[in-house]
């Protein structure tokens, strides 16, 4: 028994030297190997291995929790995630290949679509990672052309706020962004150059008691109310820069209070852009900043993106999924 353990304890090593990609084709050549490679200590190794590098992940792949907090011994053997189906859920590459493996009618419907006459969508932008960061993700955005290319700029208001700047994405649907800044652009460069907090105009605290605690409750002002009413979508831009401190419970708190039903259809989808200046900037893993904004608590469709302000990488990933997003809650 003490041998076989050694040979299991061997081979088990052998096999975290192989990628999961090539374990997937082993499993696939004979029985004792797909019984082998699913063992889940390998994969849970794999997993916590490799998420920090993921640089996306949404509301149906996110790992649970319990995979960071809870040693492996600590798992009883009836409660054993099954890591392996969590790893191929969870990463990058496996939900791309799950999605390019998705009928082609939907490309026929995208088309068709297009033939008819409709409304650009519009999405209302806000969020720390707008104002703090040392490179502005906006002015990058507004003159990228071989990136992102602007189709208009604002010409009329929504009550009091610019109606916002149409972009072409892929040189073929347009959609436009209303970016909602907290502050003024005199108070944010203040706050920076005082690397201060500058105090949020869109929101107001209100108390709230849940259980024998009180709650950290916002609501948006008037004129924010009315973007949110008419908005087809949210993006949320986080601070993801790992040398900065974050108030991820007070920004979970501004997030549901824009995306509070009562202000438009609870359906709308949230794109979380996990944004940093520049390359050199250390960041945060998007997996850690989904759980440390509680995004497993949203119930509309959400994802959260890597992005670097100074290059953009990482913007259109994000786009092309908010778009998909809102013209399937259109076409319902």
């Amino acid at each position: 028994a003490a041998l076989n353990g050694f040979q299991i304890d061997v081979q088990l090593n052998i096999m975290s030297f192989l990628s999961p990609q090539d374990l997937c084709r082993l499993g696939s050549t004979s029985c004792y190997w797909r019984a082998a490679v699913q063992d889940p200590l390998l994969w849970r190794y794999f997993l916590l291995r490799d998420l920090p590098s993921w640089t996306s992940v949404d509301w149906k792949s996110l790992p649970d929790e319990d995979i960071f907090n809870k040693a492996f011994s600590e798992v009883s053997d009836n409660a054993l995630y099954d890591y392996m189906a969590v790893y191929k859920r969870s990463c990058p590459q496996g939900r791309r290949s799950l999605k390019s493996s998705r009928p082609r009618y939907g490309a026929v419907t995208s088309f068709l679509q297009s033939l008819v006459t409709q409304a650009e969508p519009r999405f209302a932008m806000f969020g720390p990672g707008l104002e703090e960061l040392d490179n502005s993700l906006v002015q990058k955005m507004m003159t990228c052309p071989e990136i992102l290319l602007v189709a208009g700029l604002p010409h009329r208001q929504i009550h009091g706020i610019g109606s916002g700047v149409s972009f072409q994405f892929n040189n073929n649907q347009k959609f436009n962004i209303v970016t909602l800044y907290s502050t003024t652009s005199v108070e944010r460069r203040r706050a920076r150059e005082e690397q201060a907090v500058a105090v949020n105009k869109m929101f107001y605290q209100e108390s709230s008691t849940a259980g024998n605690q009180q709650a950290m409750h916002y609501s948006v002002i008037a004129q924010v109310r009315k973007v949110c009413e008419v908005v087809d979508g949210f993006i949320y831009v986080a601070n993801a820069e790992a040398h900065r401190e974050h108030d991820r419970q007070e920004e979970l708190a501004r997030i549901l209070a824009m995306i509070d039903p009562a202000l438009g259809p609870p359906n709308r989808p949230l794109l979380v852009l996990s944004c940093v200046s520049h390359i050199g900037v250390k960041r945060i893993p998007c997996v850690y900043v989904a759980h440390q904004l509680q995004l497993n608590l949203l119930h509309q469709p959400w994802m959260m993106q890597d992005t670097v302000a100074a290059t953009l990488d990482g913007l259109l990933n994000g786009i092309e999924w908010l778009l998909e997003e809102a013209n399937c809650k259109s076409a319902q």
